[in-house]
């Protein structure tokens, strides 16, 4: 027996000292700037060693050599904004899902919507709080980083913050304790509940700057503009940053002078506040898909029936902020629509105007600056870490080739290998 162990912690031990070394080709390779012809990558462990032109990369001794017919190589795509404990609203609606569904089902069901999401080749995502899930994102990340369950490198928001009275669920009996789908808090309180949440593992600190709470359920500032300077100098301070969900013009402006880092949504953007966001270096997630497939839930039959307002302003606002040359970053929404549809976005964003390879850029290196994970993805080159995706096809041509799948990598480890 003690000899039958001593194999066993031998044959281990050469096991984990041994080097995984990967010689992945494809008919192009979009580095995560460019797109390139008749070039190689080298993996070693968990790190790119190397990438250019096949004529100056030899094949390593031992190297496993990945190659597919008409695919695109890129690095590992990267979604912008996800919630990962949401699903379709067209089979429970967010009420539903906030009031009536349990933290543990919930949790049960993002484990498969992780696991969907890296298939689709999207190997690091930001998700922008549970609604009403409070931490259990933290936990999803942590299960994930710990190998337990697979899925995307996480960035998570926790419970996110709100203005008291102006998010939901709403219209229920005023006896009732309703839950809400994010923390509320106001003035000085703001200080204490961004520093818990920091304590409880939030990643960043994610604001709703406004909300449908007008006159008229339009959507209106919810934190003056010292509410959300306070929130950022204390976010600050832990060396994280703060991001708003931001459609009005108000909002979007004041979050910007108070130092936000991200604007979500923007629907109501146009050329002046654009003009703002960029002079602040501010990257805009506009989150077409989400209000497209919102529409279509609503009634909408895209292509045949009149355009509904909410896709105008959408369709405006990101015309508006490409026109001006605000930094547009790739995230959906994903969640409202299926996880592991999240390039629906990515095409979209082709629709409405932006050039294919923009897109491509925005899923990738414009993404993991604005994340501050350029030092670690979002680009194929020797230092960063092995997230890479293949796809069958040529995106630049056709967006939706980016469906294709054939392999995925993260940290080195293939996740999905198609023969």
């Amino acid at each position: 027996m003690k000899r039958s162990l001593l194999i066993i912690l031998l044959l281990f031990g050469k096991a984990s000292l041994a080097q995984n070394i990967y010689y992945i080709t494809a008919d192009r390779v979009f580095d995560g700037q460019q797109m390139h012809e008749a070039w190689a990558v080298i993996v070693e462990n968990d790190l790119i060693k190397a990438a250019g032109p096949k004529a100056q990369l030899a094949i390593p001794k031992g190297a496993v050599q990945i190659s597919y017919p008409n695919t695109t190589l890129s690095p590992g795509l990267i979604e912008g904004h996800s919630h990962l404990f949401l699903y379709p609203y067209n089979i429970t609606d967010w009420d539903t899902q906030v009031l009536k569904e349990t933290d543990a089902y919930r949790t049960a069901r993002a484990t498969v919507h992780a696991r969907n999401t890296l298939m689709a080749g999207f190997t690091t995502a930001r998700d922008l709080g549970t609604e009403g899930a409070g931490y259990a994102d933290v936990a999803l990340k942590r299960a994930i980083n710990e190998g337990i369950i697979p899925g995307p490198r996480l960035l998570v928001a926790g419970r996110a913050i709100v203005a008291t009275g102006s998010y939901g669920p709403k219209n229920y009996d005023h006896d009732q304790e309703i839950m809400l789908g994010a923390e509320p808090a106001d003035g000085n309180e703001l200080i204490r509940v961004v520093r818990d949440q920091i304590g409880k593992g939030a990643d960043f600190i994610k604001i709703y700057a406004d909300y449908r709470w007008g006159l008229r359920g339009d959507d209106q500032p919810s934190f003056t503009l010292d509410e959300l300077t306070t929130i950022n100098e204390v976010t600050r301070s832990s060396g994280r940053v703060m991001v708003c969900h931001a459609k009005s013009k108000e909002a979007i402006r004041r979050a910007v002078l108070a130092g936000a880092e991200t604007i979500e949504h923007g629907d109501f953007i146009d050329t002046e506040i654009a003009s703002l966001m960029k002079e602040h270096n501010v990257v805009f997630y506009p989150t077409l898909a989400a209000v497209d497939m919102i529409s279509q839930y609503r009634g909408w039959k895209k292509g045949i029936g009149p355009m509904p307002q909410s896709v105008i302003n959408k369709k405006k606002s990101f015309a508006d902020a490409l026109a001006s040359g605000v930094s547009i970053g790739m995230g959906g929404d994903v969640g409202v629509f299926p996880h592991g549809d999240n390039v629906l976005e990515m095409e979209l964003m082709v629709e409405y105007g932006m050039k294919p390879l923009q897109v491509l850029q925005a899923a990738t290196s414009v993404n993991a600056k604005a994340f501050h994970l350029d030092n670690l993805v979002g680009s194929i080159k020797p230092g960063l870490k092995a997230d890479l995706v293949i796809i069958t096809g040529d995106p630049l041509k056709n967006m939706a080739d980016l469906r294709k799948v054939n392999f995925v990598m993260k940290d080195g480890v293939i996740y999905r290998n198609e023969k």
